[in-house]
């Protein structure tokens, strides 16, 4: 199997082998029998396809006892019957052979898979003696918790694996950069083209996308737990999730992928607004969060055609400039690019659409509550604080600047601040001499910061005191809707303007960028309205 690290190559041909669809598998994880039958009950509710029976996770197990009940006929769901040493990430810590007949005894019952780890497969094999009911499947499994080996120690594990003579190959690894899941889903292509049935997962935030993109590269299961903490591996998403948000069912080996690339990306809320998005105007495509530690590596490693478009957020804005072929000229005059399309010939253009999100928020922001001429924008003339000189400091600064405001730039490094300054024509000072800096009464703040994003909520850019002297307040965090410097800005008299506006707004035009059809906006705006 080829070595390469890019999947411009791993995404096959739709119709290229006939395939089943992914199935989605939800652990019951409970300390109980009873409290584990009605996790099974409510994963079925849910619409998994198959329940995973973690028998380490029982406090005193018993497997006479226990698995009649837990295996008896008739069934809400198919069951997978795990029973995970400590030495491969699960809790059981006894020898071997009552492992062993606990996981016979659940085939004899009817068990419709059962999961045993490389280590000790022959073992495992050799105690059943041929006594495998034709009716179960054996997933004979490895889990790497440290990282995700190369492209051919990759190769080697899953001919190790089949030599066993395992139903279904089960290869988990760790992502210690995202890049590391072009390997898994080169190997779950591969598996695909030989018809080898194959659970391929990497592990941790860095491998998210593995478990929402499996069903494109043709992986026979993920995995979704019952609800947060229920999760049986790190970063595993809930079952209710994959369906809902992800849409997991729709996914398949044309789906386009979308996503937000940042560090961090957990709290945005951008998957839950564009898949909703895309399945109101009929589009195959799914939007992921992709957490990026090197955007440059990033780009080049997820090269093919399919990975079509990308929002970029803190704090790759302004280096997805530099790894762009072309950018939109007021992209490239605010220095910083906030979505990211590849062209079918593989090039990849830039654009800004948090400007515009921005600006236009806070002026209907002002709009709404003060008088002001119809004709010219309500910030024209104004003094216009900005806090932060990263990408969003860019656009906020250029916008306000466009419309004719008066523009200084506040930040916690002097140097940036001056830097940024100095690119629009404006003065810098540090967050410490902000707080005593008014000049004039009424004047326009907007925080470009981190500052107050949870989980930090108590944090603020700017104190109370000196919130005094500011008509309007803006801040781009969204995470919470009201943060501490929107509230007491709004407690000292000023108009506050959330950034979920603005969020909403550059999602709008960064969906018309994706798809080439008008966002839309009262669907988009509801959803953010309603799930955050």
């Amino acid at each position: 199997m080829a070595a390469a690290m890019s999947v411009s190559a791993v995404v096959p041909p739709a119709a290229a082998v006939a395939r089943a669809r992914t199935l989605l598998c939800v652990p019951a994880t409970a300390r109980a029998p009873r409290e584990m039958a009605a996790e099974v009950a409510a994963a079925a509710a849910l619409g998994a396809d198959l329940a995973e029976l973690r028998l380490d996770r029982l406090a005193g197990f018993a497997p006479r006892r226990d698995l009649p009940a837990l295996l008896a006929k008739p069934r809400t769901l198919p069951a997978l019957v795990t029973y995970r040493p400590k030495w491969e990430g699960g809790e059981y810590e006894g020898d071997d052979e009552p492992r062993f007949e606990a996981l016979q005894l659940a085939m004899e019952l009817g068990a419709e898979y059962v999961d045993i780890e490389l280590k000790v497969a022959d073992k495992f094999i050799k105690f059943m003696s041929g006594k495998k009911p034709e009716n179960c499947k054996l997933i004979v499994s490895s889990h790497n918790y440290d990282n995700t080996p190369s492209a051919e120690e990759l190769a080697s594990l899953l001919a190790q694996i089949q030599a066993t003579g395992a139903d279904i190959v089960k290869i988990a690894t760790t992502a210690t950069e995202i890049v590391d899941v072009s390997r898994m889903f080169q190997i779950l292509v591969h598996c695909q083209e030989k018809q080898v049935p194959i659970i391929g997962l990497v592990m941790n935030d860095r491998g998210f996308i593995s478990r929402v993109l499996c069903p494109k590269f043709g992986g026979y299961l993920t995995f979704g737990s019952l609800e947060k903490g229920k999760e049986s591996a790190p970063s595993q998403p809930t079952a209710a999730d994959l369906i809902n948000v992800y849409n997991i069912r729709q996914i398949g080996p044309d789906t386009k992928v979308f996503g937000i690339i940042g560090n961090p990306v957990g709290h945005s809320k951008s998957p839950i607004l564009h898949n909703e998005a895309f399945r109101s105007v009929g589009l195959n495509a799914v939007y992921v969060p992709f957490l990026v530690d090197d955007l440059a590596k990033f780009l080049s490693t997820y090269s093919s055609p399919d990975f079509a478009g990308f929002s970029c957020t803190i704090p790759h804005k302004e280096a997805a400039v530099r790894c762009c072929d072309e950018v939109d000229p007021i992209a490239r005059d605010i220095g910083a690019v906030n979505t990211i399309i590849r062209k079918p010939d593989g090039k990849l253009v830039g654009y800004n659409t948090d400007y515009v999100g921005a600006i236009s928020a806070i002026e209907d922001g002002i709009r709404a509550t003060q008088q002001t001429h119809s004709t010219v924008s309500p910030l024209a003339g104004r003094l216009f604080v900005v806090i932060g000189a990263g990408g969003a400091g860019k656009a906020l600064a250029y916008g306000a600047k466009e419309k004719g405001a008066r523009v200084v730039i506040a930040n916690r490094t002097f140097a940036r601040a001056q830097e940024l300054g100095n690119l629009i024509g404006g003065p810098a000072l540090t967050l410490t001499e902000l707080e005593n800096y008014h000049p004039e009464e009424g004047m326009i703040l907007a925080n470009t910061t981190a500052i107050g994003m949870h989980p930090n909520v108590n944090e603020t850019p700017l104190s109370k005191q000196a919130l005094k002297s500011y008509a309007v307040v803006f801040d781009a965090v969204y995470t919470p809707k009201e943060t501490r410097l929107l509230r007491e800005a709004a407690e000292c008299g000023a108009t506050v303007v959330s950034g979920l506006e603005m969020f909403i707004r550059q999602a709008m035009g960064q969906f018309e960028h994706f798809t080439g059809m008008p966002a839309p906006d009262s669907l988009m705006r509801d959803i953010v309205l309603r799930k955050t």
